[in-house]
């Protein structure tokens, strides 16, 4: 019934739709296997991509040649850029989109692709012979073949949905839980744990004042995440904020004795960074207020999207909590808050290329690697992709260093680290953030997806090239271009920056405080004819090139120190327990871990610098 596929890919998440793609844009023949098709794409969660350091990762899985960006930009409905009162290192992108808009445009382009076939049913298990996978095992009875499996279940495998004292099986609300997958890698060997997440009601628009809220809109020059020439709105609905205050946290203290949380019905560990409700005000009981983001589900339905009061109590506290905050009064449910739990596996059992160690051309990507968030699961998926098709042609697998991107950090961080807790991106984890902006991904990662032999790429890689050659034009024009006393200080003076007591170059201008090439070109008609030839995106990434150029240097010089250690690569053959000199925890982790390079040693916790130093003394260095 089914040919051998090249890469199987189970569950069409976020993870599982980017995996699929990848794969098939390098080449290989995909089956994606999901329960549901009608669920392909989905947002689980909250109805909005990108977001702090998130924003970054969009633009990444965009440069590299993955579909987040454009079924995003298909499909928002306000654009923000966040940040903007910071530095750009800081910059991020985030957009709120239609729920059925986005799953409808991903299951398109996915359909679209010739390389990609489907199958709806449930996988029980992998299929393993002489310790490689060979395919998989559905709930049917059937066995499919194929080269490599990656496996993207999302909070699926034995998930368990809380409301207050109820609780029942499922992946989702609404969808059943996955079994047998974790029962089945457990037996192999692999260590499974239990993380938990949570989601908020979702109320009826119809039935708020929005009198009663801050309005906040997009921006009034929406952006857009793909490098490509996509579409963005004409229009944005806005989004509001409101808030609750010390008698909505009353009601809700009312459901501790029958919260999950409290009672201990939930073991697993939520996301620090995204808490419940019940669990706000139970850490931070000094605040008497939290604020709740009111955000629109899409352009034509009235679903309400409550961020910022993800509950697991039971559904009438939920109800008369809500109704108390202000804009809430008349509210109608349409569902009630959930908190789920499900199996994951600790991601030090894979490698850096996301293969794991015990059992070749199998790939985890998404949540079952205990990391939350649409964004850092469609990361994950793209490299398993990428790195699936390669590892099953004998190629050497793409890995993406710290220094070159936000997928690189989170990689390396859930690789060598591991997580007791839903990991998610900040632009704090990132110690090379200035190198890693939102406007320059496609600079960084585009020239090397076109040299792993990514389709597709023509279009993205000429831009890549206008871009680069813009830069150096702008940049050399700011340079060698004069400005006089009677041009410009009539503006200095207006903005408090000191006058000019002679002529000077344009960039020096440039590179004062609060000067920007738009402020600039407002005053001097000259610049301002001279940059009406080039794309706003590309002037923002020289002019952020020009004014930090001596933070991007330091960095660089950073990354090249690094670098050194970082080519020096580890030998699969050394028996780290042979190396007495090494602390006893470092024999531990370097022979569970066996890392690829000296610099993965380096951020494995656990390694010390002399223990480094011995592994350069060991390979004659």
């Amino acid at each position: 019934m089914f040919p051998k596929y090249d890469v199987i890919v189970v569950g069409a998440g976020h993870a599982g739709s980017e995996a699929a793609v990848a794969a098939a844009n390098m080449g290989s023949k995909v089956l994606l296997v999901t329960m549901n098709m009608n669920t392909i794409g989905q947002m689980s969660c909250n109805p909005a991509m990108g977001g702090v350091a998130k924003g970054q990762i969009v633009r990444e899985v965009d440069a590299l040649g993955g579909y987040s960006g454009i079924v995003t930009d298909s499909t928002m409905i306000q654009f923000r850029m966040l940040n903007m009162s910071k530095g750009p290192a800081m910059w991020s992108p985030r957009a709120q989109s239609d729920r059925m808009l986005f799953a409808h445009k991903w299951r398109m382009m996915l359909e679209a692709h010739p390389n990609i076939d489907f199958w709806q049913e449930m996988v029980t298990g992998v299929v393993v012979k002489e310790g490689q996978v060979k395919g998989v095992y559905t709930g049917m009875g059937m066995e499919i073949e194929s080269d490599a499996v990656i496996l993207t279940s999302g909070t699926f495998l034995n998930g368990v949905i809380h409301i207050g004292e109820k609780q029942f099986g499922g992946g989702r609300a609404g969808e059943r839980a996955a079994k047998g997958i974790t029962e089945q890698l457990v037996e192999l060997g692999f260590e499974a744990g239990r993380m938990k997440t949570g989601t908020p009601p979702r109320v009826d628009g119809r039935s708020l004042d929005y009198e009663r809220m801050e309005v906040q809109p997009g921006d009034e020059d929406p952006g857009r995440f793909s490098y490509l020439d996509t579409e963005r709105p004409d229009t944005q609905i806005p989004c509001h904020v409101t808030y609750t205050n010390p008698d909505v946290h009353e009601v809700l203290r009312t459901g501790f004795d029958r919260s999950p949380m409290f009672t201990g019905r939930i073991q697993a560990q939520g996301p620090r960074y995204c808490p419940s409700i019940e669990d706000k005000i139970d850490r931070f009981a000094q605040r008497d207020r939290h604020q709740i983001f009111v955000e629109p589900e899409g352009w034509e339905t009235c679903e309400i999207y409550v961020n910022g009061f993800s509950s697991s109590l039971p559904e009438d506290v939920q109800y008369r909590a809500l109704k108390l905050i202000p804009g809430f009064e008349n509210v109608k449910m349409f569902r009630p808050g959930y908190a789920i739990e499900y199996d994951f596996f600790q991601p030090t059992q894979l490698g850096i290329n996301l293969e794991t160690r015990l059992v070749k051309n199998l790939f985890f990507a998404g949540q079952i690697n205990g990391t939350t968030g649409y964004e850092e699961a469609a990361c994950q998926g793209l490299m398993a992709g990428i790195n699936a098709h390669l590892a099953i042609r004998d190629k050497e697998p793409f890995i993406l260093k710290r220094s070159e991107g936000y997928i690189g950090v989170l990689i390396d961080d859930l690789v060598n680290k591991g997580t007791k807790e839903p990991y998610r991106m900040f632009t704090s984890r990132a110690e090379y953030r200035i190198l890693l902006r939102q406007d320059n991904a496609d600079v960084r990662l585009t020239p090397l997806a076109v040299q792993i032999g990514m389709e597709g790429m023509e279009e993205r890689m000429e831009k890549v090239v206008e871009k680069v050659q813009a830069g150096k034009e702008i940049e050399k024009y700011l340079r060698n271009a004069s400005i006089t006393p009677d041009q410009l200080n009539g503006f200095l003076n207006a903005i408090g920056s000191a006058e000019l007591k002679q002529s000077v170059k344009l960039k020096g201008i440039l590179l004062r405080p609060h000067i920007t090439l738009s402020k600039l070109r407002e005053v001097l008609p000259e610049l301002n004819q001279f940059l009406s030839a080039y794309q706003p995106k590309d002037i923002q990434t020289a002019e952020i090139e020009m004014k930090y150029e001596g933070y991007i240097r330091k960095e660089q010089e950073l990354v090249e120190k690094m670098n050194r250690l970082e080519e020096v690569r580890l030998s699969d053959q050394i028996v780290y327990e042979d190396l007495k000199s090494l602390s006893s925890e470092a024999r531990e982790k370097l022979t569970r871990l066996r890392p690829r390079t000296i610099g993965q040693a380096s951020r494995i916790s656990g390694v010390s610098p002399s223990d480094i130093s011995v592994l350069l003394v060991h390979m004659g260095r």
